[in-house]
């Protein structure tokens, strides 16, 4: 028995993206027994490249059952029996990510139909999904989305079943996955790292720091980084002497610590610090007539954005967005100046806190952040006077202003008071 799955996903970082869409078709060699389809609320954004190619938007998930509601069916579907997707190490990947971010360690056997198809169709140009279909004339509908891709692939996998006579090279192909394993002084440094949102630090036994970074569950991606292949992470894992961390409650201070404290330490595994971590910016022109008119460009050399942006593709998907209500570029500056930009403006940001009794906050005046803190409740935030003397202070740079602005752009905070 076989449950052909295609899963599409958030994009982003390895190991970091999420499931935005799900389709199983349990399979038993001859026809359809069972299907599960479901679009999936990720809890993270998707990354613009993804929303164009599959045309899954964060609006569309917004009510879309989590992958907790959805796991207990689909380990009902594919309990015993084999995994089968094109580019199937993806696929299981995913949902072993998933699974793993609730406690469970979820494995199946796999066979990978692009495998499969360049043993059984050698002769073929192409093992890409659409080409392939295209050339064996499987129909294809819904491309780039799990159920077409999956539906697709059911249709792929009978015809290599068929071609497949004598039975082996499905078998030899067959995957089966161990549980991870971690070796026992890594095991014993885990045991005391929280599921909990902060920055973390890796240590060599001389105890200089080789690695920081951060995370909505450090206990997760310290596991991750114990547990990969990778190279990087095989070296981390053989200079490993201790770990430490600190919480944040929240993922914005997460950002902000773990940038702050590369840019200070530079870890030998954290490769080399960039001199900007943006590179375009929004730029206001106004005409002979008065009228204003904006540009993204390069912001290399001229410091006057209104905006600043990680790349010109960020800058570009950000105005589509403003333009989508016809709105004019007086208008669009109207909101830019309201609701994203820093300059000149003085700001609390804040946001959850390490415990339930307090908030973080992060400080703004005239534009230049000073500092953040984390405040009991009962403490009045409006009171810029009083934080400062909680503050840990912030050295004032572009890069700190960009990170608070994207975030800002992207996510939700508690609240942000205006002063």
């Amino acid at each position: 028995m076989y449950a052909i799955i295609d899963v599409e996903t958030t994009g982003g970082k390895y190991n970091e993206e999420g499931i935005t869409e799900v389709a199983i078709y349990k399979f038993d060699g001859h026809e359809i027994v069972d299907q599960f389809a479901s679009l999936i609320n990720p809890e993270k954004e998707i990354q613009p490249f993804v929303v164009k190619l599959t045309g899954i938007n964060n609006a569309m998930l917004k009510r879309a059952p989590k992958f907790y509601e959805v796991a207990k069916r689909i380990i009902e579907i594919t309990e015993g029996v084999t995994l089968v997707a094109h580019n199937a190490d993806f696929d299981h990947r995913m949902l072993r990510l998933e699974f793993d971010r609730l406690g469970f360690d979820y494995m199946r056997p796999t066979l990978c139909t692009v495998e499969l198809a360049q043993s059984l169709l050698p002769e073929q140009n192409s093992f890409n999904l659409g080409k392939l279909t295209k050339a064996l004339g499987i129909p294809i509908t819904d491309r780039h989305r799990a159920t077409g891709d999956a539906l697709a692939t059911v249709k792929l996998f009978k015809l290599l079943l068929q071609k497949d006579v004598d039975k082996k090279i499905i078998t030899q192909n067959l995957k089966y996955f161990k549980p991870l394993q971690i070796e026992p002084n890594l095991k014993v440094i885990l045991e005391n790292i929280p599921n909990t949102t902060g920055v973390f630090y890796i240590y060599n036994s001389n105890r200089e720091i080789i690695y920081i970074g951060k995370s909505r569950n450090i206990k997760k991606r310290v596991t991750q980084i114990f547990t990969s292949s990778s190279k990087k992470s095989k070296e981390i894992q053989k200079q490993v002497a201790d770990v430490t961390f600190e919480k944040t409650g929240n993922e914005l201070i997460s950002i902000l610590k773990e940038f702050i404290e590369v840019k200070k330490h530079q870890p030998i595994w954290n490769g080399t610090i960039k001199k900007s971590n943006f590179s375009h910016g929004l730029y206001v022109h106004i005409n002979e007539k008065d009228q204003p008119s904006l540009q993204i460009k390069s912001a290399a050399k001229d410091p006057n954005y209104l905006l600043s942006f990680s790349s010109s593709k960020s800058g570009t998907n950000f105005m589509e967005k403003q333009e989508e209500d016809n709105k004019s570029p007086q208008e669009i500056i109207a909101v830019i100046k309201e609701k994203f930009s820093l300059l000149e403006k003085s700001k609390i940001i804040v946001d959850r806190g390490r415990e339930t009794s307090e908030r973080s906050v992060i400080l703004i005046e005239e534009g230049k952040v000073i500092g953040y803190a984390f405040v009991n409740l009962r403490i009045q935030m409006t009171d810029s006077s009083m934080l400062k003397n909680l503050l840990t202070p912030i050295e004032e740079s572009k890069q700190v202003t960009h990170i608070i602005s994207s975030y800002l752009r992207h996510k939700r905070v508690y609240q942000v008071i205006d002063f």
